[in-house]
């Protein structure tokens, strides 16, 4: 490792500091608006969804019915502007099985859309409380969040970070200094940036079989875009500073149990391919931990001094999540929409945990537990059959909860079953009702405080 110290001049800082901090307020720093806490991010998307309210269903069916046709000229002509462009072949060019979701979704949002076929589909309750209700909110919020997502990203602050909790990792989490990046990036940017990182890390034998699972399962957290999302739709947005704390403190909980218990205890300690990447997390002589994550920090931002490039990406980051997540949750959840309002399963399954609600005195139990599993299915669904809860307490733990379980197979688990990283469905399913057992009592005793 070179050990001269770099010289970092004021104007180097800056460039770090002025677009972190102006992220960071974007995304983090609450303000007093209409009488509520918000985040000026909620704002914006709140501004759009008001003047734009009649028109967003139909925008969000065309965007629907778009990525459908890129995917079926992907997959069936594979032309070049779309094959030897990374971003559109990753975009358009997916997996057999989100290839089917896509349709479904499609099809799913016709029918919402013109009310035509079976009514169980379309009705309020059903297909035409997803375009209704949850896309449009999807839409404004990833707008803003797409295009903003670069400042907290590619200037700097992973990589100060970063640094700053290299030694933090190993003794609580069992994990590699370097990891900690790959939690920023999931908590700051998507679960999917974690879970795609440390897949990578992992083929390269940075992780071992073991390490990759714990981050790819326990810190591949919901960004606070998405948990912005979920607690705007069960309408407690005013309440985003207390909700974002409790669910950073029961996942931190659930963070320390869950790599110390089976199935990721178990996970072997040996590398894919037993190939090893020598790894030197040490800090250069001469360098705080501070000082290097400010080296580290001003190096990135250096790279990414194009303005041009900064909208590219932001507008990229806008189309990924328009058109990577809207027809899945357009698919998975109108299906288990369908299920929990004509099928008694998620409520058969959410009965071993009415006793345990009641205990805890949540009030309305045996709805708040019909919520609790079908997270499984898709983080928003909890959120969104929760809405008609009455009590706002109840909805406050429920919309916790289905943040802090994490896996979800319309996005995450997907990504993690599709990856090299070593889980399996059963894990994952184990996984998630582990993170549902450990983080319920933290919360709810959080809404006993805040309510």
């Amino acid at each position: 490792m070179d050990t001269t110290r770099k010289k970092v001049t004021p104007l180097d800082v800056l460039k770090f500091l002025i677009p972190s901090l102006i992220g960071i307020s974007l995304f983090i720093v609450p303000l007093k608006y209409n009488d509520e806490i918000t985040i000026p991010i909620a704002i914006l998307s709140g501004w759009i969804q008001d003047v734009l309210a009649a028109y967003l269903p139909a925008i969000m069916t065309v965007i629907i019915i778009l990525t459908l046709l890129g995917t079926v000229v992907a997959k069936l002509f594979k032309p070049a502007f779309i094959i030897n462009r990374p971003f559109f072949n990753s975009l358009f060019n997916v997996p057999t099985v989100w290839f089917g979701a896509r349709i479904l979704g499609t099809l799913f949002v016709i029918a919402a859309f013109f009310k035509i076929g079976p009514e169980f589909i379309w009705s309020e309750n059903t297909g035409g409380l997803l375009l209704n209700d949850l896309l449009p909110v999807l839409f404004s919020v990833f707008l803003f969040a797409g295009l903003f997502l670069p400042l907290l990203l590619d200037y700097g602050l992973l990589e100060f970070f970063g640094s700053m909790l290299t030694k933090v990792m190993r003794p609580i989490f069992k994990l590699p200094g370097r990891s900690s990046i790959d939690c920023i990036a999931s908590w700051l940017g998507d679960g999917t940036i974690g879970v795609l990182l440390t897949s990578k890390q992992y083929e390269e034998g940075y992780y071992t079989k073991r390490e990759a699972a714990i981050i790819g399962t326990t810190f591949s957290v919901v960004s606070i875009t998405f948990a912005l999302v979920v607690i705007s739709q069960v309408n407690l947005g005013h309440l985003f500073g207390p909700f974002y704390l409790t669910v950073t403190l029961a996942g931190l909980v659930a963070a320390i149990i869950c790599p110390r218990i089976p199935p990721l205890s178990r996970k072997p300690d040996t590398y894919i391919g037993d190939k090893k990447t020598e790894l030197d997390e040490s800090v250069p002589k001469g360098y705080t931990a501070f000082s290097w994550g400010v080296v580290q920090a001003v190096d990135k931002a250096k790279e990414n001094q194009n303005i041009k490039r900064f909208f590219e990406q932001g507008s990229k980051n806008i189309l990924d999540m328009w058109m990577g997540v809207a027809p899945i949750v357009m698919a998975l959840g109108t299906i288990a929409l369908i299920l929990a309002e004509y099928t008694p399963i998620f409520k058969f399954l959410g009965i071993p945990f009415i006793p345990l609600l009641e205990i805890m005195q949540v009030p309305e139990a045996k709805a708040a537990s019909e919520t609790l599993i079908v997270g499984f299915a898709d983080m928003f669904l909890p959120s969104v059959i929760g809405a008609s809860i009455e009590s706002e307490m109840t909805r406050f733990i429920i919309a916790a909860v289905s943040v802090t379980q994490l896996i979800y197979m319309s996005e995450v688990g997907g990504l993690l079953l599709g990856s090299k990283i070593p889980v399996s469905l059963k894990d994952l399913f184990i996984i998630f009702l582990e993170r549902t057992i450990i983080t319920l009592p933290v919360i709810v005793l959080a809404a006993h405080i805040i309510f």
